[in-house]
């Protein structure tokens, strides 16, 4: 048996209207290519990112033995970052 707190949220959930996905605004297209272009910009930060952790990586392992350990967790950053971005579209359409 639901208490009066859980059945006046129950009502009040019932009541927002769902707009699902919207529809396109006109000139949509425009944010579309804004976001491709943030896309391919992110995607160029990515691999710029790994020439460098990897760059580092060479770097140190002339030198001091614990450099070489920190650049990889950079580079696995740097891998992290390329999962969110290439998947950023799934993730936000599975939370809508």
């Amino acid at each position: 048996m639901p208490g009066p707190v859980t059945a006046a949220t129950t009502r009040l959930l019932a009541a927002v209207p769902n707009p699902g996905a919207g529809t396109e605004p006109p000139g949509g297209e425009k944010l579309i290519t804004v976001l491709q272009w943030a896309a391919w910009l992110s995607f160029g930060v990515c691999v710029l990112g790994a020439i460098v952790a990897g760059a580092m990586m060479a770097l140190s392992a002339s030198g001091r033995h614990d450099g070489g350990a920190r650049h990889a967790s950079s580079l696995g950053w740097v891998f992290a970052g390329c999962v969110v971005i290439g998947s950023a579209s799934g993730l936000v359409g599975a939370l809508v």
